[in-house]
C-alpha cells in the first residue's frame, strides 16, 4: 500500500448549564504541509494535500481520521475533484500529535464519472443543474461504513459508499433551495440574484448522525438570503442570527423537523475587540457555524467561527479574532420551524424556542490557541472526538482549512500564498501555483490540534459509562498497552482513487 508520512513543522437564546471549567485542555498544534495526496494526478492544483479540514470524521476500528475538502482553489470557478482524505495520527498516551500519515485518498464519483467543485454554470451550462457540482462541507460516518456528505452548493446532502461511490440523494427542503426573484431555482447567483433560500456559499456547512445512526443533522452556515431584515425594511439574512439546523431520518432521506441556531451577536463579539469592529450587515454572512457533532440525545456540539484569522486572505494573521467557539446545545425543547417562514425579521415570533445553547464555550479555540501563543487559523472548520487517551480521558481533535495555500485573479488564474510569518514581519508573497516560494517563505499549512476532554466531561456529554475492562487497563499500565495497540491498527486498504 501506498503511504507516506508528513512531519510537523435578538430573541434572548435559551441557555444551558456552563461546562466544567478546564474540562477541555490544548494540548498539541501540529502543522502538514502542503504536500502531494494519492490521487495519482500529475498537476499541481489536482493533487496538493491542501484544504481537507473541511469536516472530520474518525473511525475508532481503524484509528483513521477522515476528512473532507471543499470544492477546490478557485472559488467554483476551476476543476477539482472534492475527495476523501484518510489520515492517522501517531498520537502520545497525554494526546499529544507526533506525526502525521496519510493512508487514503478517495474521489467522490457517480460510476466512471467524478464529482467536480466546479459551479453548475460552469460544469453543467446551467445554473439551475446540479448535476455532479460538489461543493462538501460536512461529513458523518453511518454505521454502515457509508459516509453522508453536506454540500453547499445544493444544499444536498449525499450518500457515499467508503470508496467514493455515490448512493443516493437526501431530500433538499424546498425552503432552502436558492430561487431568483423570477422563481427560477439558480445555484450559482448570489445577493442581489438569489431572493429566497440559502445565501450563496453559505449552505449545509456542518453534518452529523446520531449515535444510532437513524438521525442526521445538518446545518446552515448562516441565515437563509431572505431570513433577515435591513435597516431599510428590506428582507436580507446578513443582518439576522437566526440559521437552521435540518433534521433527516437516515432511512428515507427525508427531513423530519427544522430548528432555529442562533449565532453569537455581533454586538457581543465587538465587546471583545480593540479594532476592525463586525459592522451589522456582517452578523448573518461573516459570523457563521462550520462542524457539528453529535454527542447525546438531542445533544450536538456546533463549532462556530468569523472570517478572520491568518489564511490566504491575511497570510500574517494581523486581524483579530473575535469567535472560534464550539458550543453545546440541547434540541429537546426547541420549536420545529420547517413550515414556518422568517423572513423580513431578525427577531423570533411569539411562542418559537430555539435550540438551547450553552450560556459559556464548550471550548474557546481562539482562547485556548492564543494562550498557548499559537496564531490562530481562519477557517477552523473541522472536529472530531478521537480515540480515548491513558488517563481515560479523550482526545479532541480539531483541523483546518487552508484553502490550499491558492488565491486567485478575477479572471481564474490561480497563485500560490507564501508567508513569512504570522508576526506580520516577514510578509507575503503571491507566486505562480507549483513555483518555489521565496527564500523564508512558505504556504500556509493545513493545521491539526488536539485538546483533551476529561473522562467525567466526555460522560457528561455523551452518557457514556466507562467500561470495567477499560479501566482494568489502565491501572495495569494504559499508557504502554495503548501504545502497542497502535502499532498493531492498520488503515484501511486504499479506496478507489
Amino acid at each position: 500500500m501506498r503511504r507516506f508520512a508528513l512531519l510537523a513543522t435578538a430573541a434572548a437564546t435559551l441557555v444551558l448549564a456552563p461546562s466544567t471549567a478546564g474540562a477541555v485542555t490544548l494540548i498539541s498544534s501540529y502543522s502538514v504541509p502542503n504536500g502531494t495526496d494519492l490521487s495519482g494526478f500529475a498537476n499541481v492544483g489536482d493533487n496538493r494535500l491542501g484544504g481537507f479540514g473541511s469536516d472530520l470524521s474518525y473511525d475508532a476500528s481503524t484509528g483513521t481520521f477522515w476528512a473532507t475538502t471543499d470544492r477546490g482553489p478557485g472559488g467554483g470557478v476551476l476543476s477539482y475533484a472534492p475527495r476523501l482524505q484518510g489520515f492517522t495520527l501517531n498520537l502520545d498516551a497525554g494526546g499529544k500529535i507526533n506525526g502525521f500519515t496519510l493512508t487514503n485518498t478517495v474521489l467522490y464519483h457517480d460510476g466512471a464519472n467524478n464529482y467536480n467543485g466546479l459551479n453548475p454554470q460552469l460544469l453543467n451550462g446551467s445554473v439551475a443543474d446540479l448535476g455532479r457540482s460538489l461543493d462538501p462541507e460536512g461529513l458523518a460516518r453511518l454505521p454502515n461504513g457509508n459516509f453522508l456528505v453536506s454540500d453547499e452548493y445544493g444544499p444536498s446532502v449525499l450518500e457515499f459508499r467508503a470508496d467514493g461511490q455515490f448512493i443516493r440523494a437526501f431530500e433538499v427542503p424546498s425552503n432552502l433551495v436558492p430561487h431568483d426573484g423570477k422563481g427560477g431555482v439558480d445555484y450559482v447567483g448570489g445577493a442581489g440574484t438569489i431572493v429566497t433560500g440559502r445565501q450563496d456559499n453559505r449552505g449545509f456547512e456542518g453534518l452529523t448522525v446520531s449515535k444510532d445512526g437513524k438521525t442526521a443533522y445538518a446545518i446552515l452556515q448562516d441565515p437563509l438570503v431572505n431570513e433577515g431584515r435591513a435597516p431599510d425594511g428590506a428582507a436580507n439574512g446578513v443582518y439576522s442570527r437566526n440559521t437552521r439546523i435540518v433534521e433527516f431520518d437516515v432511512a428515507t432521506g427525508k427531513q423530519t423537523k427544522q430548528y432555529v441556531y442562533q449565532l453569537a451577536a455581533v454586538d457581543e463579539l465587538n465587546a471583545g475587540l480593540t479594532k476592525n469592529l463586525f459592522d451589522a450587515e456582517k452578523q448573518g454572512r461573516s459570523i457563521g457555524v462550520s462542524s457539528l457533532q453529535a454527542v447525546g440525545d438531542n445533544k450536538l456540539l456546533v463549532l462556530e467561527r468569523d472570517n478572520r484569522g491568518f489564511g490566504v486572505d491575511d497570510p500574517n494573521g494581523k486581524k483579530q479574532v473575535a469567535d472560534k467557539r464550539v458550543y453545546e446545545v440541547d434540541l429537546t425543547n426547541a420549536t420545529d420551524v420547517k413550515d414556518l417562514s422568517l423572513a423580513g425579521t431578525n427577531e423570533l415570533p411569539a411562542g418559537v424556542t430555539p435550540v438551547a445553547k450553552s450560556a459559556t464555550p464548550f471550548l474557546d479555540i481562539a482562547a485556548a490557541l492564543q494562550a498557548a501563543g499559537y496564531p490562530v487559523p481562519e477557517k477552523i472548520e473541522g472536529f472530531s472526538f478521537g480515540p480515548r487517551l491513558a488517563d481515560g480521558s479523550y482526545a479532541l481533535i480539531v483541523v483546518t482549512d487552508n484553502d490550499y495555500s491558492v488565491t486567485q485573479s478575477g479572471s481564474g488564474e490561480q497563485f500560490d500564498v507564501c508567508t513569512g510569518g504570522l508576526t506580520g514581519k516577514g510578509g507575503s508573497a503571491e507566486v505562480k501555483l507549483g513555483a518555489a516560494c521565496p527564500k523564508g517563505k512558505t504556504l500556509i499549512p493545513n493545521m491539526v490540534y488536539s485538546f483533551k476532554v476529561g473522562a467525567d466531561e466526555y460522560a457528561k456529554l455523551t452518557g457514556a459509562v466507562p467500561e470495567p475492562q477499560t479501566w482494568a487497563m489502565m491501572l495495569a499500565g494504559f499508557g504502554a498497552v495503548g501504545a502497542a495497540m497502535r502499532r498493531r491498527r492498520k488503515p484501511m486498504p486504499r479506496a478507489l482513487v
